[in-house]
């Protein structure tokens, strides 16, 4: 048997996948067969790594060397310096934006450093498609004590000492709610996976399926376990197709294993899961519409109570949770529940992962304990904005949430204290906005989701969020009338208070958020008919203003149609009648002359 020196870690995530890592990873493979390395030196496909913002990327085992922005034609040069003369190549490296330095290994890069693996443990460790490797990691050890060691009481017990709070958005505590499950009558009971995802932004789910889909089965047949279900499904959206397929892998393996199905490890306990695939509905995250979806009906949510704990899927009790809920479950029952709230705040414990991206240096998934400060997952895990511009907001909670200005970053995420500001945990979206961002225009392309995303079956949410598109649309198109604004709270307040589920109840929060934090820019758009942060194209002059014109002539060589005259040591002149108000002058001029 060959030896095998080092094992290369590379990150097969979908965000991976988009940037050619698949390309990479065949020409590296030909490279290695070519210097005769290959039976020396394995690929290893993990699943997402987490640093999506300089991906693709790999890591060199047992060195632990980071490589970034991996490319085909980066192949030779690496395979000959590194894996035949021993030397890192030096211009694959990370290098820290802040302080120019290079690092080599992932264990110092800020982004890595400053969080806490828990959830995403094992994200690229192990091949997500080979199960000795999750059990390798302690996998399934979790689900083995549940069932050869534990009554169902127990496990509940841990689970509520925990601490856990379900992480799909409601923060519901995820004890309680398996214990309402526990003590409902009835033979037959269903645990279920939420893995639609649906917020804008968010990508926590299907990079958690496509790292470690085993954690979710195992984590499920501890839930059936508690409550006593022998059925599960996983209710995983469509345009996920790499998720679903490792999970379907994972199923079969788990099967092959006898640790799904019939009689698992000898106990007498009977437990399957099977994948209902999605079609992309946003209300179907909410839990009764995604249960009237697997039961084949139209997804659309019905009055509570009663509680799917006690009438659920197909009128039977139903226990609900997200993907990173169920991830956390194996190692609360392996490490106990008091290991886990030792971490994070005293209504939240844990770890959060969260999707960052926007207007921020460093996208990707980052997990950190409870009551990180939103300053720490921005800057020191995020490396902050980009291009030196400024911070404005970040959007918590996808489009049921709300916008967090600057001076509320130094709060703790927790469920309660982001509340306070008007945002909310949500699933785990954060996207960061710089000072260039509108917040109108912002507020109107979440609420076009919202009542893009409406069901219809309730009045309130049907009708109320499209009159609060339609407003919004009137102000960023300089329509805006006295008395907007007023209309807009109003509004908001009856969509929350009579809307019949999560979607509408929570839907105005960008709205009154953004009025909240920036009244001052929807008073702009209303009574002087300007856009503060340039953006709204019907509230532009589209002229230069001289004072300001540094006449560099870098708007004149952008446009697209020679809208602009200029000359050598000129100001700028924009013809109105040629110019397609593209924006490009906008983006191209970096002194803010064009108004």
């Amino acid at each position: 048997m060959t030896y095998i020196r080092t094992h290369l870690m590379l990150c097969s995530g979908t965000g991976c996948h988009a940037n050619h890592s698949l390309k990479f990873r065949d020409v590296l493979r030909e490279e290695l067969e070519r210097t005769g390395l290959a039976e020396e030196i394995k690929i290893v496909e993990t699943g997402c790594n987490g640093f999506c913002a300089v991906g693709p990327v790999m890591l060199v085992q047992p060195e632990g060397i980071f490589y970034q922005k991996l490319t085909p034609e980066a192949v030779p040069r690496l395979v000959d310096e590194h894996f035949l003369k021993g030397r890192p190549v030096r211009e694959l490296l990370y290098v820290d934006p802040a302080s120019k330095q290079t690092i080599p290994t992932m264990d110092r890069i800020p982004f890595f450093a400053n969080q806490m693996f828990w959830v995403m443990r094992n994200k690229g460790v192990i091949d997500p498609e080979v199960i000795d490797e999750y059990i390798a990691r302690d996998g399934y050890f979790g689900a083995a004590r549940a069932l050869t060691e534990m009554t169902a009481d127990q496990i509940i017990e841990e689970v509520k000492l925990s601490g856990l709070r379900g992480r799909g958005g409601a923060g519901f505590p995820t004890g309680i709610k398996w214990e309402f499950a526990r003590k409902s009558p009835g033979e037959v009971k269903y645990v279920l996976c939420n893995a639609d995802e649906g917020d804008p932004g968010a990508f926590m789910d299907r990079s958690l399926l496509e790292a470690d889909p085993h954690a979710v089965l195992e984590g499920m047949m501890i839930a059936a376990k508690a409550i006593n279900a022998r059925q599960g499904y996983i209710y995983a959206r469509t345009e996920y197709p790499l998720a679903i397929r490792r999970l379907g892998i994972a199923i079969r393996q788990a099967r092959e294993y006898g640790l799904l199905g019939r009689n698992i490890l000898g106990t007498g306990f009977d437990f399957d899961i099977e994948i209902y695939q999605g079609a992309g509905a946003f209300v179907c995250g909410e839990e009764t519409a995604l249960m009237r979806s697997i039961e084949g009906r139209r997804g659309m949510p019905r009055p509570r109570p009663p509680f799917p704990a006690i009438k659920g899927l197909w009128e039977k009790p139903t226990i609900l949770n997200n993907v990173e809920t169920l991830a956390s479950i194996a190692q609360i029952i392996l490490n106990g529940g008091r290991w886990y709230a030792d971490v994070g705040t005293e209504g939240s414990k844990g770890t959060k992962v969260f999707a960052l991206s926007g207007d921020v240096n460093n996208i990707g998934l980052v997990e950190v304990p409870m009551g990180t400060t939103l300053r720490k997952l921005i800057y020191d895990i995020g490396g902050g904005v980009p291009n030196k511009k400024k911070f404005k907001a970040v959007q918590l909670g996808g489009p049921s949430g709300g916008c967090v200005p600057e001076q509320y970053l130094d709060i703790p995420v927790d469920y309660e204290e982001i509340a306070k500001v008007g945002a909310i945990m949500g699933s785990g979206g954060a996207i960061v906005m710089d000072h260039e961002t509108c917040m109108v225009d912002m507020a109107r392309f979440f609420m076009d989701f919202v009542q893009d995303e409406s069901c219809g079956k309730c009045t309130p949410c049907r009708e109320g969020t499209r009159r609060l598109l339609q407003i919004l649309e009137k102000l960023c198109e300089g329509r805006g009338e006295a008395g907007d604004i007023e209309t807009l709270e109003e509004l908001s307040a009856i969509i929350k208070d009579a809307s019949l589920c999560g979607l509408g109840q929570t839907g105005p929060n960008p709205v009154l958020s953004t009025l909240r934090y920036f009244r001052d820019e929807y008073e702009a758009h209303i009574h002087e008919k300007r856009c503060p942060a340039k953006r709204c194209v019907a509230l532009l002059k589209f002229e230069i203003e001289p004072e300001t014109c540094t006449r560099c002539g870098l708007c004149s060589r952008a446009c697209p149609v020679e809208a602009i005259a200029w000359k050598k040591k000129e100001v700028a002149r924009i013809d109105k009648e040629k110019c397609i108000k593209c924006m490009t002058c906008f983006e191209k001029c970096k002194f803010g002359a064009i108004f």
